[in-house]
């Protein structure tokens, strides 16, 4: 008689214990605070030629571009702690090196007046070769965001992108990238 009671408890009690497996009110605040990370016009694409002066279809080392970027984020007391996912795909050119090919790229925080509070750079590295020519990358990055009232964390703006030279970006302007 006493295990035809507990059978019948055991439904109810995994209904409740799963009822309380939901988001909590502080990682719902999170979620819906969480800067959302941009592509900074003219840096989605990159393109890096060979040392020298050569800059046709021959002398490229390798094009680069950012895919996807997204965010998430979890609430502690003066700081919202952002991971950022980051996607860098990269094509190895006719000049490709052997060796790893290191793809540069930054992550900058803004506040609401657009002044940078948070820059760094990083490099994607990957080994390109003649049977392996393409590469994608997921970058996982943590960010520590400060804050004074959670609400002030909805004015922070994530700007990613690749690293051109000022020749780079020359380049990728006029080929209209």
């Amino acid at each position: 008689m006493i295990g035809r009671k507990l059978v019948w408890l055991a439904p109810a009690a995994l209904a409740l214990f799963l009822g309380g497996c939901g988001p909590s009110a502080k990682e719902e605040m999170a979620s819906s605070l969480c800067p959302t990370p941009f592509t900074v016009q003219d840096t989605q694409a990159l393109t890096r030629f060979k040392p020298g002066a050569g800059r046709d279809p021959r002398d490229i080392a390798f094009q680069a571009e950012i895919g996807n970027t997204a965010s998430a984020c979890k609430l502690g007391k003066a700081q919202m702690e952002l991971t950022l996912y980051v996607q860098v795909g990269v094509e190895a050119g006719p000049s490709a090196s052997t060796g790893t090919t290191s793809v540069p790229y930054f992550v900058r925080v803004l506040d609401a007046s657009g002044a940078i509070v948070q820059g760094r750079e990083f490099n994607a590295d990957f080994k390109l070769s003649a049977k392996n020519p393409r590469g994608m990358s997921q970058e996982e990055l943590t960010l520590r965001l400060p804050f004074d009232k959670p609400a002030d964390v909805a004015s922070y703006r994530i700007a990613v992108g690749l690293k051109p030279t000022p020749e780079e970006l020359d380049y990728a302007r006029r080929a209209g990238h």
